[in-house]
């Protein structure tokens, strides 16, 4: 019998090779990976014999395929499972009738489910990818979709019957340098990032790409990958170890002690939120109306959740041009709210931030905002998206009662995301509990990459993690202000007394260009991937492009007539563990080069482009 997990694995290096989040970024990574993750749809649609005219398919965790099922008829879907190929990667795909689909109810919003987003109103976006809450376990899709494919040819047990006993304690704990940390074992990571070296076609011929997307997700190295490629083949009686062991691994990263913080596991950041905004419904009111208070500043994924909890209100606060939360401000709406009693019966039980801006790059004091909402009888929940692979996290010296992330911004892009939440504040009857875990905790091997990923993490430092980013920070914030026309949002110099409290994260507009002209001429010019539009911010986005309430509505009636349309947004460029210097000084050059000379048409490069989006589908899915 041949070696199944060989040739998948064969094909799921070739993915990450040229992974990236998918939709609205401009590299050819991302666009590669958008590209496989449609086309694991198709093939999800021939592995059944069905027509794409006629259905399509959802990709989504155990848990929302679960509540997804449930509002439809008997003959509306099928639902194929990683489980049932023996594969631990948390998968479903529900496909579903078109006429049926239309009549789903969305229930999560965040990430790509809206298009767009003003006060009061929602335009969603177009199915299925409305009801693919957060960002999707692309990875996982795909790995899944070509798995149907072997199985279609070698038998549905042929992953069963090549299972093995290896030892699970062995990967959190091998197959790495153990003996390297700091600069060393960094040093170690960056030379085996996979997809290190690869080329893409430009406008001068075939450049190594230059990934400055890493807001959007991060890459992977060697040692998370062959953590996750073991995990996916252990007998499912050495498991259960490996989900206890990346619990350990969460808690001891964040110092959420395990006597105080329960770890449950989610497929992604907008999952875990959910999680929050049910369980915050669950708690005893005491006669008060419930409100929850957020930012200008937050990730849809951390707005949209409260914006639809039912039986409650939502206060968002405002933040200036850096990113920043007037804590004095934050005081005292607290105050209005929960000790002045100045409206009637509502109640601020909630204060829900961001630990850092996929926007500005701003972190925002975190143990002021524990001390501010704990004075006044509120709770605390970070979006640590953004966060926990750029600074340390101290959840108990912070006070942080909710934490909430996902490994595919960690450098494990396997469809993993965690809550952390103090024990007190967990109401979830055992039931649904269990069917919490029991959803999270399938994805082992995401949970493996999560916990080896965040291990090499702790081995580096974040002090140094954070020093390495600010330089490369300050060196492109340099080198931008030289660029003619070009304005960067947030903090802008790096001579700022604030500077310390930025990341690595920078948005910026160049006069006369629109984003996604600005993100697609740097893809072609040198094989830059980045990223443009409202980065799911768009309440900020509006904010910060001083969006009037009248024009707003004109955008709303534009997108829901014409939903192809690209509307203004801001061009996003961040940095991560892979990055050095060297793509800086091109960052910069080329921008200065955009300035000087505008965009340019190039007739023969997009035919080229595609042909290597072709080549890449083929080494994924291509039958051998």
């Amino acid at each position: 019998m041949p070696d199944v997990f060989e040739e998948l694995k064969r094909s799921v290096y070739a993915c990450l090779e040229t992974y990236s989040n998918v939709h609205r970024g401009s590299g050819h990574h991302s666009m590669v990976s958008t590209r496989l993750f449609e086309q694991a749809r198709a093939v999800v649609l021939q592995y059944l014999g069905l027509a794409a005219g006629s259905h399509d398919v959802v990709f989504c965790s155990p848990g929302a395929a679960e509540a997804y099922l449930a509002q439809l008829e008997p003959g509306d879907s099928q639902c194929l499972s990683s489980a049932d190929l023996g594969l631990p990667l948390g998968v479903r795909a529900l496909v579903i009738r078109r006429q049926a689909l239309s009549r789903l109810t969305l229930f999560k919003a965040g990430g790509g489910t809206a298009r767009l987003v003003g006060f009061g109103w929602v335009v969603w976006a177009r199915a299925p990818g409305r009801f693919e809450a957060g960002t999707p376990a692309i990875v996982n899709v795909i790995a899944f979709a070509r798995a149907l494919q072997l199985a279609r040819r070698h038998g549905k047990d042929c992953f069963r019957e090549a299972w093995n006993d290896a030892a699970s304690g062995q990967i959190l704990h091998g197959g790495s340098p153990e003996s390297l940390g700091g600069g060393e074992l960094l040093a170690s990571l960056k030379a085996s990032r996979i997809g290190l070296g690869l080329c893409v076609p430009t406008a001068k011929g075939m450049s190594p790409l230059v990934n400055l997307d890493n807001a959007a997700s991060t890459p992977t190295f060697a040692p998370v990958w062959e953590a996750v490629w073991r995990t996916w083949q252990l007998e499912p009686s050495a498991r259960p170890v490996l989900v206890r062991e990346a619990a350990v691994v969460v808690a001891g990263f964040l110092n959420a002690s395990p006597s105080t913080y329960d770890v449950l596991f989610t497929a992604n950041t907008t999952e875990a939120i959910h999680l929050a905004a049910e369980n915050l419904c669950l708690q005893a009111s005491d006669g008060f109306e419930l409100v929850v208070l957020n930012t200008i500043l937050e990730h849809n994924s951390n707005e949209l959740p409260w914006r639809g909890l039912a039986g409650a209100s939502q206060v968002q606060l405002d933040v200036d041009a850096e990113g920043f939360i007037d804590l004095a401000r934050l005081e005292a709406e607290l105050a209005a709210y929960n000790q002045e009693a100045r409206h009637g019966t509502k109640r601020i039980r909630l204060v829900a931030v961001s630990g850092a801006s996929n926007v500005l790059g701003s972190f925002n004091d975190l143990a002021a905002i524990c001390q501010a909402a704990h004075r006044h009888g509120a709770h605390v929940l970070v979006d640590a998206a953004q966060l926990v692979a750029h600074r340390r996290v101290d959840m108990e010296a912070c006070g942080i009662d909710y934490l909430a992330f996902s490994a595919h911004k960690a450098y494990a892009p396997f469809g993993s995301g965690a809550l952390v939440a103090r024990k007190s504040l967990l109401a979830f009857d055992p039931g649904r509990l269990q069917q919490i875990r029991t959803s999270g905790e399938e994805n082992v091997g995401g949970l493996a990459g999560m916990a080896k990923a965040l291990q090499l993490l702790q081995r580096i430092g974040l002090d140094l993690v954070q020093e390495e980013e600010q330089v490369l920070t300050a060196l492109a914030l340099a080198g931008m202000a030289k660029v003619p026309g070009l304005r960067v949002r947030g903090i802008a110099d790096a001579s700022s007394p604030r500077f310390a409290q930025r990341g690595g994260v920078i948005a910026f507009e160049l006069k006369g260009s629109l984003s996604y002209k600005l993100a697609g001429e740097l893809a072609e010019r040198a094989g830059i991937g980045s990223r443009w539009g409202c980065h799911c911010a768009h309440m900020l986005i509006k904010r910060l492009l001083q969006v009037p309430p009248w024009a707003q509505q004109i955008q709303r009636a534009i997108v829901i007539v014409l939903p192809k349309l690209e509307l203004p947004g801001i061009a996003r460029v961040s940095f991560g563990l892979g990055n050095d210097p060297a793509d800086v000084e091109i960052l910069v050059k080329v921008l200065g080069q955009i300035a000087k000379e505008g965009r340019v048409r190039r007739k023969e490069l997009p035919k080229r482009m595609k042909e290597f989006e072709e080549q890449a589908v083929q080494r994924v899915f291509g039958e051998r």
